[in-house]
């Protein structure tokens, strides 16, 4: 405080002089921010002394400051928290008076006043029995009186709240969730409290609580700037408004905006946005840590007893280079990220499929050491990418992870476009960012709906990419997203999809609810927008995912019944131009050598091909995975057989090709062959070696290897984990004429191990035979195309094929 403020508040110390120094220090534009809010409690400070030195206190009292003013941050309208501390040797009659002399000129001010009596036990009474009342002591902070009686007290709270921290943090993690449950999402409202919402100034309070129970620690990393940022708005609310209030309305944001200097008031709630979801993944990261760490207190001590020392925690492997470990997914300890550029968006995808939060001590050091992607990116990266849009609500957390420490704008450069900006609109609930990420969310419960879940997803994450630039946000976000899709390395046909979707993603739903949907005009005029039967398919889930994310007044059954009317419409002109299921291609000349050999020997044939990435000018060419060829003669249980060791042996099938081939006569076969054509990838770890696959496939077709019995052993026996509540399989025949020789079955499912061991065993039960498979691994799902005969080799009639996409789906539900 100014030798000027201080010979103020000497000559008046009534409620007067102190108004007016409050007024003109209130009043002072050069200093805003914490040196104001120091200054005013420090200028409180002095007037409260004065009045407490005037009333001639007792021996063996003191007056507190708690709270937010115990912090010596006094925002223009904040409360004053105050404690009247005494030691018990008192008359009651003088400490009667000597509150009434405090208390009644802060009252005669019109400030708000949050007040109590007590010694120091009651007020350690209160604080065991109220949380709040402790949390306030624990910033408690004299302000005139007995400085030893209050250093007494602040000793025995904190002492006290660190005896009990194991049961006080899990209450205030409860009211935490509480109050945000209450007041919803600071970093997405559009009229936000800065207090009360999830990542505001609560929140941070209750950082500082945890800190002090010594138990766990927030991070520190842009933590009290956010929390500055979130005081100086409120500041600036308090003087637009000349009220104590911390919501910061749509008509106050312009004012508060140009008294922070800052060009509008979509400037000022992106700064507000930014810093409050600083306090909130600090927040998440810091409660994980202390359940974490009480965990480990209560078994530890069990656990010591019975293995005679310190035990280590479990590490569950999720994918290459990452693992579960303490309830969170980390780095393996052989992880490379320096060497390993898809390593971040790994790891994301296997915490989101797995429901675990991502470690951020993981997130940080990929951060820090990951080499960017190459681009186009390599086909891993856009099928990990997939994988974490598609799995459904514990992608959020996940991402929010990934762009606390910077890696999504990383990974996709146009994000910081639509980053933290504001929608003002009062049907959209989220910013443009997080709907993206919520339409996503909503996408990936409709993904068996489409042929192209991949392309669904990526859609879902870009249609409003545009936003925040002049003009149509379609028209700029189709371009947007055509670059984002060569950037990511979908080929030129995929990358015209998604920019048909991202530019006509309101057409659907603006042409039901606005246009004659009888006018033949209204229905060509979409169908000529759209193209094709596939893409429509993609515009109608699109349609849904983006009005469910939108908020609960965009979607109805009225407007879902509209838009699907309107969809029929247009999938039936456009059903003349939709070409037929293409035939299984020729053999090629490897395929017909290794088809000669089986035929020859009569035992199955493998060859393996390793399958690289373009090297870099710096590296050397990464291996992406093993192109696996597999001949055998034709015989029942083929398809089940091989898919079950490939999952035996921790191998992803990212594609699969099955067909017949026609030995040459000369050759004298009575039968065809079956070549399979496999891309796989190890799980984690190495590649299984050949000759082991080899043998454990001639086990499996002798049965002698029972891999069924195999794959359930491991699957009980491996840890149960909170994971993606993925949409059901679903398995549609298609159209009679989509192929001429066979019936077409197409299987949409999660991808998982086992999968095209339970499709084929499935078919075998079924007495079908599997003419050719074609196999998509599209992120987490699995979109299998099958080519399937009756035993006599004609195609099934209607009912057969009914029957048997039934049985394959009650199958896999």
């Amino acid at each position: 405080m100014t030798s000027t403020e201080a010979d103020e508040t000497t000559e008046d110390s009534g409620p007067g002089g102190y108004a007016a120094a409050r007024l003109r220090l209130l009043r002072q534009e050069a200093r805003p921010g914490p040196p104001r809010r120091a200054a005013l409690a420090r200028l409180t400070d002095d007037w409260l002394t004065a009045l407490y030195a005037d009333a001639s206190p007792p021996r063996g009292t003191a007056l507190v400051a708690v709270g937010g003013y115990g912090r010596g941050e006094l925002s223009p309208r904040s409360d004053l928290d105050l404690l009247l501390l005494h030691d018990g040797s008192a008359d009651p009659a003088a400490l009667a008076a000597l509150a009434d002399r405090v208390w009644y000129p802060v009252w005669d001010l019109g400030l708000a006043l949050d007040h109590s009596v007590r010694t120091p036990g009651e007020a350690r009474r209160t604080a065991g029995e109220d949380l709040k009342v402790h949390l306030g002591l624990l910033d408690a902070r004299p302000v005139a009186g007995d400085r030893g009686l209050v250093a007494a007290l602040r000793a025995a709270v904190l002492a006290d709240w660190r005896n009990q921290a194991p049961r006080r943090l899990p209450e205030l993690h409860e009211l935490c969730r509480e109050r945000a449950g209450r007041q919803g999402e600071l970093p997405h409202l559009l009229e936000p409290d800065l207090k009360e919402a999830r990542g505001g100034l609560r929140d941070a309070t209750a950082l500082r609580a945890v800190a002090a129970s010594w138990l766990a620690d927030a991070p520190r990393d842009g933590l009290t700037e956010a929390r500055r940022t979130l005081l100086d708005v409120r500041d600036a609310l308090h003087l637009a408004t000349g009220r104590a209030t911390d919501r910061l309305a749509l008509q106050e944001q312009d004012q508060v905006a140009r008294a922070l200097g800052l060009p509008d008031a979509d400037t000022l709630l992106r700064e507000v946005y930014e810093a409050a979801r600083t306090v909130a993944y600090a927040s998440d990261v810091t409660w994980r840590e202390v359940h974490r760490v009480l965990r480990a207190r209560s078994t530890r001590p069990r656990l010591r007893t019975l293995l005679g020392g310190r035990p280590q925690p479990a590490r569950t492997p999720l994918a290459e280079g990452v693992v579960e470990m303490d309830g969170e997914a980390v780095l393996a300890r052989t992880a490379r990220p320096e060497r390993d550029p898809v390593l971040p968006l790994r790891a994301a995808a296997a915490a989101a499929q797995a429901g675990l939060p991502l470690s951020r001590h993981a997130v940080r050091h990929l951060a820090a050491t990951a080499r960017p992607l190459p681009v186009p990116w390599p086909a891993e990266a856009r099928e990990q990418l997939v994988t974490l849009l598609g799995a459904g609500e514990p992608a959020v957390a996940v991402w929010e992870a990934l762009e606390a420490e910077g890696l999504v704008t990383r990974l996709l450069p146009d994000w910081e476009r639509v980053r933290c900006r504001p929608q003002r609109n009062p049907v959209h609930t989220w910013t443009v960012d997080r709907h993206l990420v919520e339409t996503a969310v909503r996408a990936s419960s409709l993904t068996r709906r489409v042929g192209r879940p991949d392309l669904l997803l990526v859609a879902a994450l870009l249609h409003d990419i545009g936003k925040g630039g002049p003009g149509d946000h379609s028209v700029a976000g189709e371009a947007i997203a055509r670059d984002v899709a060569a950037r990511i390395g979908f080929d030129r046909a995929d990358a015209a999809v998604l920019a048909t979707l991202v530019r006509h993603h309101l057409l659907l739903v603006e042409t039901a609810t606005r246009r004659d949907l009888d006018d033949p005009a209204t229905v060509e005029s979409v169908a000529r927008a759209v193209g094709s039967a596939s893409t429509l398919e993609l515009l109608h889930a699109l349609t849904e995912a983006d009005a469910l994310a939108t908020g609960p007044a965009a979607w109805s059954a009225w407007r879902a019944s509209l838009v699907a009317d309107l969809a029929g419409r247009v999938a039936a002109a456009l059903a003349g131009d939709t070409p037929p299921a293409p035939e299984p291609a020729a053999p090629g000349a490897q395929e017909e050598r290794l088809a000669v050999e089986a035929l020859r020997t009569g035992e199955p044939v493998l060859a393996l091909h390793a399958q690289q990435e373009p090297a870099e000018e710096d590296g050397d060419p990464e291996p992406v995975g093993v192109e696996l060829l597999i001949a055998l003669p034709d015989r029942p249980g083929v398809l089940p057989a091989v898919a079950g060791v490939l999952a035996l042996h921790r191998l992803t099938v990212r594609s699969a090709d099955l067909r017949a081939v026609e030995p040459p006569a000369e050759l004298g076969a009575t039968g065809p062959v079956l070549v399979l054509n496999w891309r796989v990838a190890a799980e984690y770890g190495s590649l299984p070696q050949a000759g082991r696959l080899r043998a454990d496939l001639v086990r499996a077709l002798d049965g002698s290897l029972d891999v069924a019995a195999r794959l359930a052993e491991r699957d009980a026996a491996y840890p149960r984990r909170r994971g993606v509540q993925a949409p059901p399989p679903r398995v549609t025949v298609a159209p009679a004429g989509s192929a001429a020789r066979a019936t077409v079955l197409e299987v949409r499912a999660q991808d998982a191990p086992g999968l095209l061991h339970r499709i084929g065993h499935a078919l075998e039960g079924a007495e079908v035979r599997v003419r050719s498979a074609h196999v998509s691994t599209l992120g987490a799902n699995a979109v299998d195309t099958v080519y399937v005969t009756g035993l006599d080799g004609a195609p099934l009639s209607a009912a057969e094929a009914a029957d048997v996409a039934r049985g394959v789906e009650r199958a896999l539900t």
